[in-house]
C-alpha cells in the first residue's frame, strides 16, 4: 500500500491529498529516508511523521484494506512516539500564549510602552550604565 494511503487509512491525515502534500514536503520518512507519496509500505516498517511540530514515530503492524475507525487503529500500527515530543509541543504552545492570547488585537498604549521600555533597557552584560543615563566614559569626558 502507498504511504499516503496508509497514513490516510490510519487517520493521521483527514484527506489523502493532505497526506500526499506532507510526503512532497519531506515530512514523512520511512526508515529514516524521506519518501515520496507512492512509496510502498510493508509490515514492520518504521515511519516518522512530522505533524504540528511533533515527530510521530510509528511501526507498521499490518496493512488495512480501507480507512479504519479510530478504535481499530492500534491493529495496524504501533505508536512509539516519545513523551518528550508531546511535552515540548505543549511548552511551545504555552510560550506563545504567555504574553497575550491570540486574536486579542493590537497592543494597547501601555503594552506598547512596556515593549519599548523592554527594548530600550540596557543589557545586564553591558556594564557602565548609571542612573542618570550616562555611561562611565561620558562622565570622564566632562
Amino acid at each position: 500500500m502507498r504511504i499516503d494511503k496508509f497514513l490516510w487509512c490510519t487517520r493521521y491525515f483527514k484527506t489523502r491529498n493532505q497526506a500526499t502534500e506532507a510526503c512532497k514536503k519531506g515530512r514523512i520518512k520511512i526508515k529514516g529516508q524521506v519518501s515520496k507519496p507512492a512509496r510502498e509500505v510493508f509490515p514492520m516498517d518504521e515511519i516518522t511523521v512530522r505533524k504540528n511540530q511533533i515527530d510521530y514515530r510509528l511501526q507498521v503492524l499490518d496493512i488495512p484494506e480501507s480507512r479504519v475507525g479510530a478504535k481499530l487503529m492500534d491493529i495496524y500500527r504501533k505508536d512509539t512516539t516519545p513523551k518528550e515530543a508531546f511535552e515540548h509541543a505543549d511548552l511551545l504552545r504555552h510560550a506563545k500564549e504567555h504574553y497575550r492570547k491570540q486574536g486579542t488585537g493590537r497592543p494597547t498604549k501601555k503594552d506598547r510602552r512596556d515593549i519599548e521600555g523592554y527594548k530600550a533597557s540596557p543589557s545586564p552584560y553591558e556594564g557602565g550604565e548609571q542612573k542618570n543615563g550616562r555611561s562611565d566614559n561620558e562622565k570622564k569626558e566632562k
